[in-house]
């Protein structure tokens, strides 16, 4: 992969992560409940997600994705079940601001377990990288090395890009403490309605 390849495909990659999406939806909502430090948490659990997405459409899982559209379907009916339960799971939070929040291992754990299970929530996601991926490879050259400089490119890039929606998130905690309930009911509608219509999604 040549510097002039990899800079398009780090725009590209950029476009991508500042897209709306579940993990940037979860990264604004942990970022406006804990606080960006503590949100690192779930951006870890995504990049991890995203890491095993780009792996398995890099070993062919979307061509089989394509083929079975019943697979396809039931993959797509059970991350629209996830994503509707945490979207009832957010609505359900306390607001920002609140006490009850609470920010120990074991919450740690599972702020990293949404993140991680919100970027396998969609099989579309595989579907994506395995017709966006090879835009950007050389044939001639080391097809391994080449994968694994856009997986850790797209990482780093989608986590710098939650991180900085965490922050923007926690620097107006001050309009959250007044408006966090609704905050909250905002973003667990969005997240059900993005469970409800992933099944539906051609």
């Amino acid at each position: 992969m040549t510097l002039e390849t990899w800079l398009i495909y780090l725009v590209a990659t950029l476009g991508l992560s500042l897209t709306p999406g579940p993990n940037s939806l979860l990264a604004l909502t942990h970022g406006a409940i804990h606080g960006p430090t503590q949100t690192l948490k779930t951006i870890t659990g995504g990049a991890l997600g995203f890491a095993c997405v780009i792996a398995l459409s890099m070993f062919g899982i979307a061509s089989v994705l394509k083929l079975a559209e019943e697979l396809l379907l039931g993959m797509k009916i059970i991350g629209g079940l996830y994503l509707i339960w945490l979207g009832i799971q957010v609505w359900r939070s306390p607001a920002p601001g609140q006490t009850g929040i609470t920010t120990d291992s074991r919450c740690g754990w599972r702020m990293a377990r949404q993140g991680f299970l919100a970027a396998l929530s969609n099989p579309k996601v595989i579907l994506f990288f395995a017709a966006f991926l090879p835009q950007f490879i050389n044939p001639n050259s080391d097809l391994w090395l080449q994968f694994l400089i856009m997986m850790v490119t797209f990482v780093l890039v989608e986590c710098f890009v939650e991180l900085f929606i965490a922050g923007f998130a926690r620097s107006i905690a001050n309009w959250l403490g007044r408006c966090g309930k609704g905050f909250n009911r905002v973003c667990g509608s969005l997240f059900v309605l993005i469970g409800v219509g992933l099944p539906l999604s051609s």
